[in-house]
């Protein structure tokens, strides 16, 4: 079987840089993955970002979305399947503040940013995000945080591809930043699902186990 592509996609206040254990974990099976950027301004930016990288690719590509991703790919249309990572996973006519509520764990520690938007404040950001990863690798985490512009996580999602093809969810049961109620809530939504002792970034604290489970689903496509 010729391996899969695989579309990476991150959350909020993260950068494609965030992903490199996976990515590295990924191509070393001979995987071709592509990170794109998100931050585009809105959640529809951020949709037509993700949706021209599955455009290019030969085939379906595997889009695997972490937490704000999953809203992202949710809507990208002419993916093979879809691995959402402690994600949202909304269906048409939701957003990721629909899901999450108000008393969503993470929105404790947002913060307004003095040049507009919103930041994690780092005291608050390895046990909010990282709580189980390598103490370096968690540092180096935080000092690739960026503001995050507002109004993404409120961004509905207009269509959702996502549900006619195939999906799995990684519920992460230590997580500190999203519900791992809510997250098994949303995994019974997809085709199967897991749970993992993890927190929030598994694809930084196991990137070996969820490369493992990118290649399991992408042979069942």
């Amino acid at each position: 079987m010729t391996s899969p592509e695989v579309i990476l996609v991150h959350g909020l206040y993260h950068q494609p840089q965030h992903m490199q254990p996976l990515r590295e974990a990924l191509e070393a099976r001979g995987t071709t993955v592509h990170v794109p950027r998100l931050h585009r301004g809105s959640l529809a930016a951020d949709t037509n970002a993700v949706q021209e990288v599955v455009d290019a690719c030969q085939g379906g590509p595997v889009v695997v979305a972490h937490s704000y991703g999953g809203a992202v790919a949710a809507g990208v249309d002419g993916a093979a399947s879809t691995m959402f990572v402690a994600a949202f996973t909304p269906r048409a006519g939701e957003s990721c503040a629909q899901l999450g509520g108000a008393d969503a764990p993470v929105n404790a520690f947002v913060r307004p940013h003095p040049a507009g938007g919103t930041f994690i404040p780092v005291a608050a950001a390895v046990e909010l995000f990282y709580a189980d990863c390598d103490p370096r690798a968690a540092q180096r985490a935080v000092d690739l945080l960026v503001p995050q512009a507002s109004g993404h996580g409120r961004g509905v999602v207009q269509a959702a591809p996502w549900e006619r093809s195939v999906s799995h969810y990684i519920v992460c049961s230590d997580d500190r930043a999203m519900s791992p109620a809510l997250q098994l809530s949303m995994a019974k939504r997809c085709s199967s699902y897991e749970v993992l002792s993890a927190s929030h970034s598994p694809y930084l604290s196991r990137p070996e186990h969820v490369a493992t489970s990118v290649l399991r689903i992408a042979a069942d496509r």
